[in-house]
């Protein structure tokens, strides 16, 4: 015969149980921490062998098993369910318990655990609600009998799951905040990274990341900055970024490139000079320092510019004054000066080649732009935007770059850095035809041996020597000819690469311009 709920031993029972889930969940309401126990719990008090909690995934539509009794981490991965299907899926759905007598005779027992052959067992499944929503079910089973009464077993499993619904509710609302905290850093990241990263330069890069950066930390100071990197890497681009991030954007920004000034002229340039002050000086002008102030003064190829004008130089940057060549009347400037070059400045400096006290004024916040070689994550953005620019420009309808095209400019060492990949994809633009641009339509410098059909052929010493030669070109051609930097690069020996050169008749003052 049945015990009914009046049995006091079964009432002690079912105090015990719910004192000790109340317990647990006065400990810790991180549904993490408490459901394992409080699954532990009622296989003590309820005489069940199985016992697990699943939770409804809104967003996939998906019922998973959060955590079990009696289950392996296996059992509980493979159970899978949706609304409506099998008794979990039907509680989840209607939002009312069920109870499946013997298992062995219920077509909604589905058994997705997998716990294989066993004696017939009693099923009983309980919603969890938060509000009015249905946010999983609390499911036990125990052995079947004929005594058992289960209908008592329901409610206290639905006391215990009414219970459970506060750890429930806790944990969907951590849950939602983190995934509210992850998208809104997300969007301060985008935000900030848009916000920092200057309109004129194109990459996405680790590399140019860190360019970004640094213009964002300089742009706002008054601090004289030196932009380092080789030819064609868009040092220029850098100078205007910071100029127009900083709070002097509304102000002139003059740019000079010492190198391209002859030594003569390249004084009255920069300083201006007064009307008579050398043959054909007609009127007063006013010099490139003149014109920026208030603003930026850009000065590229900074390693060129001759002693004499050094000295007049690191005294502007001192004392923020000059006189015009041949005037007398001092002139007070207020200019940021930004500064680039492809030299070794610091090196150079201790040669006595360049005024060690003008570098240390110049190199305050030093910038280095990467050569493209070494932001190889930048190039397809950077030739699909110069794709789509001289397409422009050019009344073209050319789409985009070949498979194969791609892979020969990923291959490519780009020793002319962006400025040669613009050259190229402005080449391609003029030879193509059609809306694609193919291998051939890139110059012979990027062909790959089978792009040109010169796939080589010969026995397998020649062709390694001639693969050793055109590492050491490619070298040499990085370094500009410096037989050290080229060997650092190779992963060899200066002494070694000296002898390769000799015997493969290298001539490195060739790739020294």
């Amino acid at each position: 015969m049945a015990r009914t709920t009046d049995d006091p031993s079964r009432r002690i029972n079912e105090l015990k149980l719910l004192y000790e889930v109340s317990r647990l969940l006065d400990e810790s309401l991180d549904m993490r921490d408490v459901v394992s126990p409080v699954l532990e719990a009622l296989a003590e008090h309820m005489n069940m062998q199985y016992a697990t909690l699943a939770l409804f995934n809104r967003q996939t539509n998906d019922i998973l098993i959060e955590a079990a009794h009696g289950l392996s981490p296996k059992q509980q991965r493979s159970a899978r369910y949706k609304l409506g299907e099998g008794v979990t899926g039907q509680v989840i759905l209607t939002g009312e318990p069920m109870i499946i007598e013997r298992t062995s005779e219920s077509p909604l027992f589905l058994d997705k655990t997998q716990r294989g052959k066993r004696a017939d067992t009693s099923f009983l499944c309980v919603p969890i609600k938060v509000g009015n929503e249905v946010a999983g079910a609390l499911s036990v089973d125990r052995p079947y009998s004929e005594a058992a009464n289960l209908q008592n077993d329901l409610r206290v499993l639905t006391i215990v799951a009414s219970m459970t619904a506060q750890a429930v509710k806790l944990r969907r609302a951590a849950q939602e905040e983190r995934e509210r905290l992850e998208a809104e850093n997300e969007r301060l990241r985008a935000e900030l990274k848009d916000r920092f990263r200057p309109s004129n330069i194109i990459g996405n890069s680790h590399e140019m990341q860190i360019v970004y950066d640094q213009i964002a930390q300089v742009s706002k100071s008054p601090a004289n900055v030196l932009i380092l990197g080789e030819t064609g890497t868009g040092k220029e681009l850098v100078a205007h970024a910071i100029h127009y991030n900083s709070d002097r954007a509304d102000q002139p920004f003059i740019t000079a490139h010492c190198a391209a000034l002859p030594e003569s002229v390249i004084e009255s340039e920069l300083f201006g000079h007064v009307k008579g002050a050398f043959t054909g000086a007609t009127a007063d002008r006013k010099g490139r320092f003149e014109l920026a102030h208030g603003g930026t003064l850009f000065l590229d190829e900074i390693g060129d510019i001759p002693p004499s004008i050094q000295i007049k130089l690191l005294r502007v940057l001192q004392q923020r004054e000059f006189e015009r060549v041949g005037g007398t009347k001092t002139i007070k400037v207020n200019v940021r000066l930004v500064t680039a070059t492809n030299r070794d400045l610091q090196t150079m400096a201790a040669d006595g080649r360049f005024r060690e006290d003008l570098f240390y004024r110049l190199n305050v916040f030093p910038i280095y732009v990467p050569a493209l070689r070494k932001r190889k994550a930048d190039i397809v953005q950077l030739a699909d935007y110069f794709l789509e620019q001289y397409s422009r420009a050019g009344g073209k309808q050319i789409r985009r770059l070949s498979s194969a095209a791609i892979d020969m400019l990923m291959s490519y060492h780009w020793p002319g850095n962006v400025r040669e990949l613009e050259n190229c994809i402005e080449r391609a633009v003029v030879v193509a035809e059609g809306d694609v641009v193919h291998p051939h339509h890139l110059p012979p410098t990027l062909q790959t041996a089978e792009a040109s059909g010169t796939a080589a052929s010969g026995d397998l010493k020649g062709l390694v020597e001639a693969y050793e030669r055109d590492l050491i070109t490619d070298a040499l051609k990085s370094t500009r000819g410096n037989v050290a930097s080229a060997a650092r690069s190779l992963s060899t020996t200066q002494r070694i690469l000296g002898y390769k050169i000799r015997k493969y008749d290298v001539e490195p003052k060739k790739y020294a311009t």
